[in-house]
């Protein structure tokens, strides 16, 4: 899937008959996890990526605020926002569902899906601000820790059970970018194993994972995206050959 991603002056490629078609970024969490919902369902798509700093012209037409990922049908209806197409993608095609079938189990899985953005939000200060402190870290690992206690009281590999499920594929993406913090501020910053064993566990599980394995990319390889992002010329080609 090493595409180049389309910017300004360019044409959106027609929609390819059979499949959704997703517009994307390679190195977007956001998007990523439209990918992974894809992948895990082997629903048939086609990817454009898009260039987010030179955004083509037609973007908007696709997705109103300019932002990806958005996913096109074939008579040309859109949806957008990463966790409303992933919840939609498996009402769809629901085999496998990737939520519990109990009402409250689901509901319990959305809410730590949404305290999720809160280590979200510590982790693009660590990539992008022009400091961080040992505080900042800490309350990182905090909330590493209550995720790993969440999953040792699951009694399970993964937040889905056997396999991986929505909670899985909606916070896998930053747990693929974690070692960019160790990379970018040095080993003062690696995430301590014995603090979030079980989290170092589902990490290992996950990037084994099949669904996961077609887009998963090496933290050196995010690093060096996101350093030339931090520097203001994010390179999206990185991976075009």
């Amino acid at each position: 899937m090493s595409k180049k991603h389309l910017s300004t002056g360019s044409v959106p490629p027609p929609v390819v008959p059979g499949k959704l078609r997703l517009y994307s970024m390679r190195f977007c969490p956001y998007a990523q996890r439209v990918h992974l919902v894809l992948d895990t369902k082997k629903i048939p798509y086609d990817v454009v990526y898009v260039n987010l700093t030179d955004k083509p012209e037609w973007l908007i037409e696709k997705s109103p605020l300019g932002k990806v990922p958005c996913i096109e049908f074939e008579d040309g209806q859109v949806l957008y926002e990463s966790l409303i197409i992933a919840d939609y993608l498996n009402e769809a095609h629901p085999e496998p569902n990737l939520y519990p079938s109990d009402p409250k189990a689901k509901a319990k899985d959305k809410i730590l899906i949404e305290r999720f953005n809160g280590l979200i939000s510590l982790m693009y200060k660590f990539y992008l601000s022009p400091s961080v402190d040992r505080d900042m870290f800490e309350e990182a690992l905090k909330v590493l820790e209550f995720f790993d206690r969440e999953l040792v009281s699951r009694a399970s590999p993964f937040f889905g059970g056997s396999k991986p499920g929505m909670v899985d594929l909606m916070i896998w993406p930053w747990f693929e970018r974690a070692d960019i913090i160790r990379i970018m501020r040095g080993e003062n910053y690696v995430i301590p194993r014995e603090r979030v064993p079980r989290i170092m566990e589902w990490k290992a599980a996950m990037k084994e994972d099949p669904g996961v394995k077609v887009s998963c990319l090496e933290p050196e390889v995010h690093a060096k995206y996101m350093k030339s992002r931090g520097a203001g010329t994010p390179q999206y080609d990185l991976l075009v050959q």
